[in-house]
């Protein structure tokens, strides 16, 4: 993309637990916790976890999800102390209920898409509350997304069941959606006959800004905090834009004292709330364009699609590509591209 000057480039969602993965040393990472509860002291943070473990540290950082342990368990007790917001305890909004996978097909040739070096991606608008998509990533490997869009009343219903969800469950939505044609040829059972079942998931699409995102020693980043529908594809920017800015604020920080932490997480907050809230406008905004199926839904379709210039569109682009927030003890990065980034928020470690 010309404003930015880097290009945008899509992969399958396990390359890049790999590439994370290979920059940490394996003694770091512990796999299958869950947070159950957490104690606070003047000086420490401590975490313990459902396989009777425990850890404790300076903070502690909830990067865990949209039904993050780690901020249930801080709300818990700031709804005990009487001092959580009341809308913190409310339910994330459900508008969807989707499923993702990763296919490699036996026979790439049948999929001109995956000769080139571009991404292409398809999406089909059915007549009821469906839609379904596929678009082409490296090593001849599909993405693809079904969606069923569900009313309020649907999606209460939802909330209730969502812990019978099973392989059983998983087959029932990948059958509604088998015989119906794929976009690159054949039907969408071509697709899922090539997905290996460890690479396909069923999730709600949810959305939801939580407004208390840090208490005493604990701070929450990503979905953990601001739930964002995948129409914008920003849901996963902005939990990196959030750990980016957080630890800046943590590398000015100074001496480790409860004062100095407060104010490091209230520096994070001010910073990226109000960017949080309106890129979860513009996420969900963007999925109503691309798999909304009421009746305003698809009246904001035809009015983007077919009436609004593209450089209006354009535009919105340049906006959102100029907030490029970058880890205050590294070198800036090259600007590339024919627009401007925003300045840098905090102090930066110096260069010359």
């Amino acid at each position: 993309m010309c404003s930015a000057g880097y290009d945008n480039i899509l992969f399958a969602r396990p390359k890049l637990y790999e590439v994370l993965r290979q920059q940490i040393p394996p003694e770091k990472i512990s796999l299958s916790k869950k947070v159950l509860r957490i104690e606070e002291a003047e000086d420490r943070v401590r975490i313990h976890c459902s396989d009777n473990t425990s850890y404790e540290g300076d903070i502690l950082v909830g990067a865990d999800g949209a039904y993050s342990g780690v901020r249930q368990s801080l709300y818990k007790r700031l709804n005990e102390q009487g001092v959580l917001p009341k809308s913190d305890l409310e339910n994330l909004s459900i508008g969807y209920v989707s499923m993702v996978g990763v296919a490699t097909p036996k026979d790439p040739e049948r999929y001109p898409q995956l000769k080139d070096k571009f991404s292409h991606f398809s999406q089909v608008l059915g007549q009821d509350n469906r839609s379904w998509g596929v678009f082409s990533v490296a090593d001849n490997q599909i993405c693809w997304g079904l969606s069923t869009q569900l009313s309020n009343s649907e999606a209460k219903d939802q909330q209730f069941r969502n812990s019978e969800w099973s392989p059983e469950s998983n087959e029932a939505m990948l059958k509604e959606f088998r015989e119906l044609p794929c976009p690159w040829g054949g039907t969408m059972a071509d697709i899922f006959d090539a997905t290996p079942n460890d690479l396909t998931s069923k999730v709600f699409l949810e959305e939801k800004l939580f407004k208390t995102w840090y208490h005493g020693r604990t701070v929450l980043i990503g979905d953990a905090c601001h739930k964002m529908l995948p129409g914008a594809g920003v849901g996963a920017v902005n939990a990196m834009q959030d750990a980016v800015v957080l630890a800046n604020c943590l590398y000015n920080m100074g001496e480790v004292t409860p004062q100095n932490v407060t104010a490091a997480f209230k520096e994070y907050f001010k910073q990226r709330y109000d960017r949080a809230d309106e890129q979860l406008q513009r996420s969900g905004s963007m999925s109503k364009v691309m798999a909304g199926q009421t009746w305003s839904d698809r009246s904001v379709r035809q009015i983007l699609l077919n009436y609004i210039p593209k450089w209006v569109q354009e535009r919105g682009f340049v906006k959102n590509l100029a907030y490029r927030p970058q880890i205050a003890w590294l070198p800036l990065i090259e600007n590339r591209g024919t627009s401007q980034p925003l300045p840098q928020e905090g102090k930066r470690k110096s260069f010359e």
